[in-house]
């Protein structure tokens, strides 16, 4: 089975068959292997995993810093080759991605410079000064470096550049990893309000299964470069179809320890039985929009066709 097409006017971003494979001969690893997914304008699409499982290398495809080995980004309609300014990325690390010489201002203000979409120094800093605004900071602070700020504040600068830009997609690359507890929960609000204000699509990259079922409308579960299972976010945490959803799930710590006893289930793929690249889309039941990656031996002994 192969996964339903959307329209072109509600698809935004539409990931065919994408395989990245780094190195060549007996030295090479798929880190990708074949995913296919679908964002829809203003939305917001969790995909999730462990470490390792390959949801970074989708995002720099995505954005266009990696060169995908085989399959289509289709970007708005029109096929990716490059790096697209309406697809603009947050990071992981908010130290790393800005550079400590340079001034907020600066900083915010790089994509504009690089596109030459200001005719003035006053329009640019007049953007500068709302890009900073819609992320809670003081247009004062523009003329401060990296290092006189916080963890949190630093991200917040990574939002910033981000949204100057004024992209129809963004990227958010394990954005609140790094940061404390309270300053997830405040990062993570402020996205779902840009979302919100301003129709922004985000792909939004996480090992964090609270968080992302607490912003995403529809969610990936990746696993060793497969996409194993997409859909409806209340669809997989209510009724996951893989094993490894169920795993990954399960993994999820309750403070209850007897209902943590009771939900934990154990998969290893190399005793399962399982082999990733015989499988191919499934609906799950009724539900078109729940997908599962499986052979139909596998969907048949899962019992998803009720």
């Amino acid at each position: 089975m192969s996964m339903n097409d959307t329209t072109i006017n509600e698809t935004l971003l539409k990931v065919e068959d994408l395989t990245m494979t780094f190195g060549r001969g007996s030295n090479s690893f798929t880190a990708v292997n074949k995913v296919s997914f679908e964002i829809k304008k203003g939305e917001i699409y969790g995909l999730v995993g462990e470490s390792g499982s390959g949801k970074s290398t989708i995002g720099k495809c995505v954005i266009g810093l990696n060169k995908p080995s085989g399959g289509k980004i289709i970007f708005d309609g029109k096929e990716l080759h490059s790096i697209c300014p309406e697809i603009q990325m947050i990071f992981q690390d908010p130290m790393s991605s800005l550079n400590p010489k340079k001034k907020i201002r600066d900083i915010v203000g790089a994509g504009l410079d690089i596109h030459k979409m200001c005719k003035t120094k006053e329009e640019r800093e007049k953007r500068v000064e709302e890009a900073l605004k819609r992320v809670g900071m003081a247009k004062e602070q523009a003329d401060r470096y990296p290092g006189q700020f916080s963890g949190g504040q630093r991200q917040r600068v990574g939002i910033a550049r981000a949204l100057i830009m004024n992209p129809k997609l963004i990227v958010a690359d394990e954005c609140i990893a790094a940061l404390d507890a309270s300053i997830q929960a405040q990062v993570v609000n402020m996205l779902l309000r840009i979302s919100k204000e301003t129709g922004t699509a985000f792909l939004f990259i996480s090992h964090d299964l609270s968080m992302v079922k607490y912003l995403c409308q529809t969610i990936g579960v990746l696993h060793l470069g497969y996409l194993l299972e997409t859909g409806r976010g209340e669809d997989i945490f209510k009724n996951p179809a893989h094993p490894y959803t169920k795993n990954l799930l399960a993994a999820n710590p309750v403070a209850n320890p007897i209902v943590q006893f009771k939900k934990e289930v154990h998969y290893d793929y190399a005793t399962s039985g399982i082999l990733y690249e015989n499988g191919e889309w499934h609906d799950v039941g009724d539900h078109e929009e729940h997908k599962v990656w499986c052979t139909d031996a596998e969907y048949e002994k899962w019992g998803l066709n009720k």
